[in-house]
């Protein structure tokens, strides 16, 4: 179908059409060519003054519904590319700059935006720096806004915009200004799993693990016993969170499969959104953090393992994704049982009021994730080679799980 070109030729009315065509299903880039090249010759510096505007208006109608940012930048480089994904990243911190959102966000929206990549410039400021002509760079512009028009909506995790305080209060901010874990705890849990994965050494990698895994499992156990026997507080359950992570490309089915590994022998669930690679896990705030360092640790582990046996004709597709799942199972597997011994350790240490306080919590986030997701089902799996699968849990046999005294599956 032949794309009519607006009546005039003004570079709003170009990028609006464009903007049109990329949405359409079936729509080619050769549809897209003349209007890019039309806007590139009217605004070679991609400073056309709506076209700041118009990217604002888009992502705060995301944030509206339930985007993040961190969200908004994985689904763009998933579906469009990274070039453009640092473009809307630019925009995104040029956006929170003009609402200042720094001062009225919560803390782990404000992390979010410090991490996003590009300057803080808008897309005028993106461009300058790609190499790129400006007809690419308008069709980036072009991809990025027809995309942020068609997301689905999403569940809120996080207060977008329209809730935050005008101004923050800096005696009665309601904002949070710390982790739900002790910076001082994260910090030497992440400096240990940043030494594991760099070591050539597996001895060396298997202690610095375990001493990681064992310090972050007692902290969470201790932490949930002592929210339970607070008098008069919210008690086990109150403050259950829900945490987007972003899979990438390719197995993001395997990949989630290894997460739900780790999550559910800490009291967390995941659900996965697999056509945008989001998984959302559901816990209590120590365990999720938990959760996702363990499963970033031991992505990196079935990474290594998973180069390490690729030979011949074990490079196939279903082979890796075979691995990868064996690999998953057999960790939830070992974690299970590391997690038994958690809890029997508990029990004698705080006179077996920690189960109560697990069963608690177990049935607080379960009715969070019914909450948010009243029509969740099971996925299933594919079928998957079988020397895949044996070789991937021959590899979680040895992943780095520490000694019989790691307290995995305790939680917070």
């Amino acid at each position: 179908m032949r794309t009519p070109w607006p009546r005039t030729t003004s570079p709003l009315e170009l990028l609006q059409t464009a903007v049109q065509v990329a949405r359409r299903p079936g729509g080619t880039a050769e549809e897209l060519d003349p209007f890019t090249a039309a806007l590139a010759r009217q605004c070679p510096d991609l400073d056309l003054p709506d076209l700041e505007p118009l990217l604002d208006h888009a992502v705060r109608r995301c944030y509206d519904r339930g985007w993040q940012p961190a969200d908004l930048v994985h689904v763009t480089g998933r579906r469009t590319s990274r070039r453009a994904s640092r473009l809307l990243g630019s925009a995104l911190r040029a956006e929170a700059d003009r609402s200042r959102a720094a001062d009225r966000a919560p803390r782990e929206w404000v992390e979010q935006l410090v991490a996003l990549p590009g300057p803080a410039s808008g897309a005028a400021g993106w461009w300058a720096g790609t190499g790129v002509d400006a007809a690419t760079g308008w069709r980036d512009v072009v991809r990025v806004l027809a995309l942020l028009t068609d997301l689905p909506t999403l569940q809120v995790l996080l207060p977008g915009p329209a809730a935050w305080p005008q101004h923050r209060r800096a005696a009665t901010s309601t904002l949070p200004t710390t982790g739900p874990v002790d910076e001082k705890v994260l910090g030497r849990v992440r400096g240990l799993l940043a030494k594991a994965e760099r070591t050539e050494f597996v001895e060396e990698a298997d202690a610095l693990t375990a001493k990681a895994q064992e310090l972050m499992s007692r902290y969470a156990i201790d932490h949930a016993v002592l929210a339970g026997q607070q008098v008069g507080g919210p008690g086990v359950g109150a403050d259950v969170v829900a945490r987007r992570l972003h899979l990438t490309d390719p197995f993001t089915g395997a990949k989630a499969a290894l997460l739900h590994a780790v999550a559910a022998p800490n009291g967390c669930q995941v659900v996965l959104l697999r056509d945008l690679g989001v998984a959302t896990v559901v816990g209590l705030p120590v365990d999720v953090v938990l959760a996702e360092l363990l499963f970033t640790s031991l992505l990196l582990q079935a990474t290594r393992a998973l180069a390490g046996s690729a030979s011949g004709t074990t490079t196939s597709t279903v082979y890796r994704r075979g691995f990868l799942l064996a690999y998953a199972t057999r960790i939830g597997e070992r974690l299970a049982e590391a997690g038994d011994r958690a809890t029997a350790e508990a029990a004698a240490a705080h006179s077996r009021s920690v189960l109560p306080v697990l069963a608690r919590r177990e049935a607080a986030v379960a009715d969070r994730v019914t909450e948010l997701f009243p029509h969740v089902r099971r996925s299933r799996r594919r079928t998957v080679d079988p020397e895949g699968w044996w070789a991937g849990r021959r590899a979680a046999d040895t992943a780095d799980l520490g000694a019989p005294r790691t307290q995995l599956s305790r939680d917070g």
